[in-house]
């Protein structure tokens, strides 16, 4: 996987509140199922699914399927869930991903010589450049949905919008999970409450 910076909270652990009055039922039962109750595959298949993976590996530098971002974001095309718009005369939610992974793989080929999953990490990042920046070589399977496009507001932003809603993520910067029933008090600029993770940089002070 990709080298990342030591964290900001580090030794931080926002499931350590499970039992506190930071988590309602509520918040416990979804957490839950985020934790264990990670979606099968059901939509792309077992190529599209594994460049899936890789990329999201790639672009929030974690360990390939760890946490299971594909998964969900799988789960979400299969139930046509997006942020309810696409570009005029663009195809379905799930044609659009089909096409993007597609052509994700396909320029990893010309590229490389391979599929994007195999790749080597500066390969897998090349390729991702490539589609970010509109300058695929491969522009066959972007005719309906450009290359930049597909980057940004599918594969990018489900990647993220994913990676953020896991308690390994929260770890990372800091956050204590919702805010209800606990509420915040201390809500002052530079101030935080007794319950938030400290910076490491502050030498744990409150």
């Amino acid at each position: 996987m990709p080298e990342r910076e030591p964290p900001d909270y580090e030794g931080y652990d926002v499931l350590a509140k499970w039992d506190t009055p930071s988590f309602d039922a509520v918040t416990r039962g979804v957490l839950d199922e985020r934790l264990h109750a990670v979606p099968a595959p059901r939509f792309f298949d077992a190529r599209e699914f594994a460049t899936l993976e890789h990329a999201c590996a790639r672009l929030l530098a974690t360990d390939v399927g760890a946490p299971p971002l594909a998964n969900w974001i799988d789960a979400d095309v299969f139930a046509g869930r997006g942020e309810g718009f696409r570009l005029p005369d663009a195809p379905s939610l799930q044609d659009s991903w089909r096409q993007g992974l597609r052509g994700l793989d396909a320029e990893a080929r010309r590229r490389h010589g391979t599929g994007f999953a195999e790749l080597a990490g500066a390969q897998q990042d090349d390729t991702l450049h490539a589609l970010q920046r509109d300058e695929v070589e491969d522009p066959a399977h972007f005719t309906q949905v450009p290359a930049a496009h597909f980057f940004t507001h599918l594969l990018l932003k489900a990647a993220a919008c994913h990676f953020y809603a896991q308690p390994q993520a929260w770890n990372e910067i800091g956050f204590g999970g919702p805010a209800c029933p606990r509420g915040y008090v201390r809500i002052g600029l530079g101030k935080r409450d007794g319950w938030e993770a400290p910076l490491r940089k502050e030498g744990g002070r409150p």
